[in-house]
């Protein structure tokens, strides 16, 4: 029987070698959206981030509930099944920082995602995909939320 302590002694063993392999990744630098993030509309949010004027679409698809009980912990999702997606964003309008996700997306990943977010009231969510050709195409749906979560 492996204790505790052997465990994590192997474990340390196992990494260190894979480490000086290189198999292990570096520390990721990614570059941080502040703008993106300091938005305060689909409109800005999508011009941080390099794209166009956003414009509806039946082709990006977005889930949550209608009502929403707690907004500290709101399941949403966003989807598209259109080509040439580069990355997926979730928004809430009302929210003291309107983008609450971003997934970069590539050939190899299908281009939907559930995650949750917070909502301090209720608000319109948008799910927007940012195309490679720099159009910027959304979906919006209104989640009324009985509990705000964004503290108070």
């Amino acid at each position: 029987m492996t204790t505790r302590r052997q465990m994590l002694a192997t474990s340390a063993q196992v990494a260190g070698l894979l480490a000086a392999a290189g198999v292990l990744p570096s520390t990721a630098h990614a570059a941080w959206p502040q703008a993106a993030f300091e938005a305060k509309n689909l409109a800005d949010a999508a011009r941080a981030l390099g794209g166009g004027a956003p414009a509806e679409s039946k082709d990006v698809t977005i889930t949550g509930p209608d009502i929403a009980e707690n907004g500290a912990v709101v399941p949403v999702g966003c989807s598209t099944t259109l080509p040439g997606v580069k990355r997926l964003l979730l928004l809430v309008e009302k929210n003291p920082s309107v983008l609450a996700a971003s997934f970069d997306v590539t050939d190899a990943v299908d281009a939907s995602f559930n995650t949750r977010v917070k909502m301090g009231q209720s608000s319109n969510v948008f799910a927007v995909a940012m195309m490679n050709d720099g159009k910027v195409l959304f979906a919006a749906k209104e989640i009324k939320v009985t509990l705000g979560g964004c503290g108070g």
